[in-house]
């Protein structure tokens, strides 16, 4: 299964990419994980455009890098919260329906109505509101835990 994160949001420091990275590589080949970074919409400078505009514009990258197969998940601080074990359950769900998944992270100013509108699901990580960058990270371990999980690893010890 792919899990594809499309994250709005590039040029991180490098210690998130080291993070992301941690987790990713320790899935198998069953359950593959694929950062997609999106760019932000410009803030500043000429190029900038008004706050209004500025997630329409980045749901629209976003959606555009969306696989139209995929079940398509926006990480929403309004979204449901899950427990680990109801996490797993969730991932063996996505995984037996046979499709890629695709779980959206926004940016400074979280995701568009018409993202939010496009996803079947939504989930949050938590209802504090988190440093974007972290997310990939934090996401990305859930994954790695859920999966270790549902194979019986000893990994999660709750």
């Amino acid at each position: 299964m792919l899990i594809q994160i499309l994250a709005v949001g590039s040029k991180m420091p490098g210690w998130v990419e080291t993070g992301f990275n941690e987790y990713s590589r320790r899935l198998t080949r069953d359950v593959r994980l694929e950062l997609v970074e999106l760019p932000l919409a410009p803030r500043q400078g000429s190029n900038s455009m008004p706050p209004s505009r500025l997630n329409d514009w980045e749901g629209e990258k976003l959606l555009a890098k969306l696989d139209p197969k995929a079940t398509f998940v926006a990480l929403d601080v309004k979204g449901t919260q899950f427990t680990t074990e109801a996490f797993a359950d969730r991932l063996s769900h996505w995984q037996l329906t046979g499709k890629p998944l695709a779980l959206a992270i926004g940016g400074p100013d979280g995701l568009s109505h018409a993202v939010l509108k496009r996803a079947s699901e939504k989930f949050s990580l938590s209802r504090l509101t988190l440093p974007h960058p972290l997310v990939r990270i934090m996401l990305a371990e859930q994954i790695y835990r859920a999966w270790s999980y549902n194979q019986g690893h000893p990994y999660h010890r709750a």
